[in-house]
């Protein structure tokens, strides 16, 4: 049988990764920012439709809205441990899902326990 786990990816600073990380983190805000413009934009328009409820689509959007808003939050803490944290310190990048093998007999400790990939200038160096 397989199982779908979620696995961090960790990423070793250098300056290279730095500079690349800074990038993506500035393009993903802007990104997080403009969804948030647009569905506050998408939030005013049903609002004025007849026959819609005003408060149900105000909690709606206000969710969403609110859950960019927290993945700003996270991505402005990222841009500052990057620039606190000296060369070779690890920070978390992202997540992928993995398919991990479970056969009878496995010991359960060994399938849960904690896997990681580690990154060092896009080039792959641990997979624990």
């Amino acid at each position: 049988m397989q199982i779908i786990r979620k696995v961090p990816v960790k990423e070793i600073l250098t300056e290279s990764s730095r500079a690349r990380l800074r990038e993506k983190f500035e393009q993903r805000s802007q990104q997080l920012d403009q969804e948030c413009r647009q569905l506050a934009f998408e939030q005013k328009k049903l609002e004025r439709k007849p026959g819609v409820s005003k408060q149900e689509v105000e909690r709606r959007f206000s969710k969403e809205i609110g859950r960019r808003k927290d993945q700003l939050r996270w991505l402005e803490y990222q841009r500052k441990q990057l620039d606190i944290l000296p060369d070779e310190s690890e920070i978390e990048t992202d997540e992928v899902e993995a398919l991990i093998n479970v056969e009878e007999g496995d010991y359960w400790n060994d399938v849960i326990q904690e896997r990681q990939i580690v990154i060092k200038d896009g080039k792959v160096i641990r997979a624990r």
